[in-house]
C-alpha cells in the first residue's frame, strides 16, 4: 500500500480510535455531499479522509444511515479514506427497493471515481453485504444483461445506469439477504395477517407445550416440531408474497381501464399504494434453543433477549413494506439482492469476517455464504463478538478492534 509521509505520521493518533461523544478523530476532515442518482433521486454521503489517501473503502446499508459506523476510525487508521452513504429511504425502507438501492450506490462510486481514488472497496455489514454482492453482480454486466425489471415489474434503469466495478469486497457480519434472513425469523404461528395477535398455539415456538423456556433458559424444540415450524414459515412467506402480488396486479389492471376510459374509481385505485403489516418477524428457534446450531452468542434475538417484545412489537424486520418493498426486499422467493444469487458472480478479491457470537447469522449461514462467493481470492475470518463485534459478555474481547486490524492487515496485503 502506497501512502504519503502525512498519512503515515497523522494516522498514528487513531489507534485503537473510537468515536467519541460525536467527535471526529483527531485530523480527520469530514465532506457531506449530496449526489443525484441515474434516476434523478437525490442521496447524501459523508467522506471521512486526511488527504492523499488513494483507496476509499465505501459502506452503504439499504435501509441503515450509519454515519458512526464503527469501523470508519479502523478504516482511518490504515491510511485509507472511508465513504458512509445511505440510500434514498435511509431510515424508512416502507419504500425501499433493492433495485433503486443499486442506483444509489452507484452514485457514490462515480463521485468517489471523480474524486480520484485509485482504488474503491465495497465495505458490506449485516444488510450491506447483499445489497454490495448484487451491485457488484450487475455492475459486472453489460446493459443489456443486467435486471430489467423489478419483482413487482417495475423498469429499473440498471440496462442504463453507469455502474463502476469496485475493486474488492470486504464483509462483515453479512448475512444471505433480507428475504432468507427473515424467512428463518418469522412467526409461522400466526393465523390471520389482519389481526397479529391470532395464533396457532401448536406452530409457536413461544409455548412451553412445544419446547418453550423464558430466558435465560434455553429453549428445546425436537425436530418434528422444527420441520413443521420450518414448512409453515416458508407457506406464511408464500402467502403475503401472494397478497402483495394480488395487489399489484389489481393496479396495474386499473392503470390499463384508465388508459382506455377515465373513471375515478380506477383513478383512485392506479394511485393507491397498499400498506402490508408484517407483524411478528422475530421467531429464530435458534434464538432461544442454543443448541441448535451451537455457538458463543447468548440468548435472544438481534433485537434484544425478550422475545415478547421483539416479536409481538412495533419495531422489527419488515414490520410495514409496500407490495413492491416487499418482494424486493423481504420475500425470499422473490428478492433479487440474496447471496444465493448474487454471491457466485463476485469476481473481486473479497475478505468476509463473522462474529461467533453473532444472533443473526448462524454458522451454516456463514459456511454457506462463504462457499458461495465466487472469486477464488477469499479470505474468511472467525471473531469473538455478537452481530455489532460488540463483545459478548461483560470484559470479553472487543470483535470491532479485531476486525478493524484485520481489514487492516487484508488492505495491505492486497496493495489497496
Amino acid at each position: 500500500m502506497r501512502t504519503t509521509s502525512a498519512i503515515a505520521t497523522t494516522t498514528a493518533g487513531l489507534r485503537g480510535a473510537h468515536w467519541k461523544e460525536g467527535r471526529l478523530p483527531d485530523g480527520v476532515k469530514v465532506l457531506p455531499t449530496s449526489l443525484k442518482t441515474d434516476d434523478g433521486a437525490m442521496v447524501t454521503g459523508f467522506l471521512f479522509y486526511r488527504g492523499g489517501e488513494q483507496t476509499v473503502v465505501c459502506a452503504m446499508h439499504p435501509r441503515e444511515m450509519l454515519v458512526t459506523q464503527y469501523l470508519v476510525p479502523e478504516i482511518l487508521q490504515g491510511g485509507r479514506a472511508m465513504w458512509v452513504m445511505g440510500s434514498r429511504t435511509a431510515g424508512n425502507d416502507l419504500r425501499l427497493e433493492h433495485e433503486k438501492a443499486v442506483l444509489d450506490l452507484a452514485a457514490g462510486q462515480r463521485f468517489l471515481r471523480e474524486k480520484g481514488y485509485r482504488c474503491s472497496v465495497l465495505l458490506g455489514t449485516s444488510g450491506g453485504g447483499p445489497l454490495a454482492a448484487y451491485y457488484i453482480q450487475q455492475a459486472q454486466l453489460p446493459g443489456s444483461k443486467r435486471i430489467a425489471t423489478s419483482p413487482a415489474g417495475r423498469r429499473t434503469g440498471l440496462d442504463e445506469a453507469n455502474l463502476p466495478l469496485p475493486d474488492g469486497l470486504m464483509l462483515v457480519s453479512s448475512h444471505l439477504g433480507q428475504g432468507p434472513l427473515l424467512l428463518n425469523c418469522i412467526d409461522p404461528s400466526v393465523i390471520d395477517e389482519c389481526d397479529p395477535l391470532k395464533t396457532d398455539e401448536s406452530l409457536s415456538i413461544f409455548n412451553p407445550r412445544n419446547g418453550f423456556a423464558p430466558p435465560p433458559h434455553s429453549a428445546q424444540y425436537d425436530s418434528t416440531f422444527l420441520e413443521r415450524y420450518r414448512s409453515a414459515q416458508r407457506a406464511r412467506v408464500l402467502r403475503i408474497d401472494s397478497m402483495a402480488l394480488e395487489f399489484i396486479a389489481r393496479k396495474a389492471a386499473a392503470k390499463k381501464r384508465l388508459s382506455r376510459d377515465f373513471s375515478t374509481a380506477d383513478a383512485a385505485l392506479a394511485a393507491h399504494t397498499p400498506v402490508l403489516e408484517v407483524w411478528r418477524t422475530d421467531a429464530d428457534p435458534r434464538c432461544f434453543d442454543l443448541s441448535l446450531e451451537p455457538s458463543d452468542r447468548v440468548y435472544g434475538s438481534l433485537w434484544g433477549a425478550n422475545p415478547m417484545v421483539s416479536n409481538f412489537g412495533a419495531v422489527g424486520f419488515a414490520r410495514l413494506c409496500t407490495p413492491e418493498s416487499w418482494l424486493s426486499n423481504w420475500s425470499a422467493f422473490s428478492s433479487n439482492a440474496t447471496m444465493e444469487k448474487c454471491a457466485p458472480s463476485v469476481n473481486v478479491p473479497t475478505l468476509m469476517i463473522e462474529y461467533t457470537g453473532d444472533n443473526s447469522v448462524f454458522p451454516s449461514e456463514a459456511q454457506r455464504l462463504f462457499d458461495l462467493i465466487g472469486t477464488p481470492d477469499k479470505t474468511r475470518h472467525r471473531i469473538p463478538g455478537n452481530h455489532q463485534g460488540g463483545p459478548i459478555s461483560p470484559g470479553g474481547p472487543n470483535g470491532q478492534e479485531q476486525a478493524g486490524a484485520c481489514i487492516r492487515d487484508w488492505l495491505a496485503e492486497k496493495n489497496f
